[in-house]
């Protein structure tokens, strides 16, 4: 089985109470950003720049698993900034697995090797290191030499250790498929458990919007790696890869994919700013989700990333039995 049965399990029950109760949206992932706090400056990072007024800032860790108790999201994703630098880091962790999610530990994996013995292996939490690309290429992007070597020895230590790993890379104009593909077989040579593959979006607060792909150059791009997208340690949908590929048509789910941070919950999704709620009953009920996704709104238009798009292959796979078995084979097999 691809993914840990719990994990899938947990998040498709939740799908299906959700349904039955009717509710009409119900975040499937939960991005939780502690602090914006980071110890690398990633090129392509749109975080940094826009939060730099709040960098010394944090949530307490009540604030947090109220955050997880008011959203209910069965999948929190931790990140940031760089949720090892937040030092309540690993009471979170253990205390949203204590209330049944899947975690996601999201790191640069550069102080993992040394934070590692602060968690406990769990069959629903994973350590998610971000890698976006070898060695060379990795560590012009986030702009520290040795990033990448040190990544991985986080990596591996966490393996030995009995963790759960994956990685995630993120595709920017200038990425060579060919090096994805190196990177994919590296990744599956040293163990990893799962890898995920999004392309990048065009933050505003991002000066050499040079590196972001337009939606027709994303297509081309994930046309060249399908092959490397079957791999069976790529965590990324099968669905989604041909909605990146260009194969098929997907709406955003904005609402699938909401993140909380120090300013509250931030409308209308991960990516894109309108503001921050201090609530979540209000946050879901008045922002206008029906406004957002390519053909909607003009900063939508390039957005093919997997915050967006994801959710909706959740929430819509079941719909056609060609599709249900597909994912079912992908799952199983």
């Amino acid at each position: 089985m691809r993914f840990p049965f719990i994990q899938t399990s947990t998040v498709y029950s939740y799908i299906k109470r959700s349904r039955r109760s009717g509710q009409k949206r119900f975040p499937l992932v939960l991005m939780l950003e502690p602090l914006h706090a980071c110890n690398l400056t990633c090129s392509g990072c749109g975080r940094i720049r826009e939060y730099k007024e709040h960098m010394s800032k944090m949530l307490s860790l009540a604030d947090c698993l109220k955050a997880v108790d008011d959203c209910g999201a069965p999948v929190v994703s931790i990140c940031g900034g760089e949720p090892l630098l937040y030092p309540d880091v690993a009471r979170l962790t253990e205390e949203t697995l204590d209330r049944g999610r899947v975690v996601y530990l999201c790191t640069n994996g550069q102080a993992l090797e040394k934070k590692l013995e602060l968690f406990r292996p769990h069959k629903r939490f994973n350590i998610n290191v971000h890698l976006d690309g070898l060695a060379k290429t990795h560590d012009a992007i986030v702009e520290r030499e040795g990033a990448f070597d040190k990544a991985v020895a986080g990596i591996r230590a966490a393996k030995q250790a009995g963790f759960i790993v994956c990685t995630n890379t993120t595709v920017y104009s200038q990425t060579d498929t060919n090096e994805v593909r190196a990177l994919v077989d590296f990744l599956e040579d040293i163990g990893i458990d799962g890898i995920l593959i999004s392309p990048g979006f065009d933050y505003a607060e991002v000066a050499d919007q040079s590196v972001f792909l337009t939606r027709e150059a994303i297509v081309e791009k994930f046309k060249e790696l399908l092959p490397t997208t079957r791999s069976r340690k790529v965590w990324n949908t099968p669905l989604f890869f041909d909605f990146l590929a260009g194969r098929r048509d997907y709406p955003c789910t904005p609402w699938g994919n909401v993140t909380y941070n120090v300013l509250g919950w931030k409308a209308p999704c991960y990516l894109i700013t309108d503001g921050h709620h201090p609530n979540f009953e209000g946050f879901m009920k008045d922002v206008p989700w029906e406004n957002y996704g390519p053909g909607k709104d003009e900063r939508c238009r390039n957005c093919m990333a997997h915050c967006g798009f994801e959710p909706t292959v959740a929430l819509t796979s079941t719909d056609s039995i060609s599709d249900a078995l597909r994912m079912a084979r992908w799952t199983f097999l």
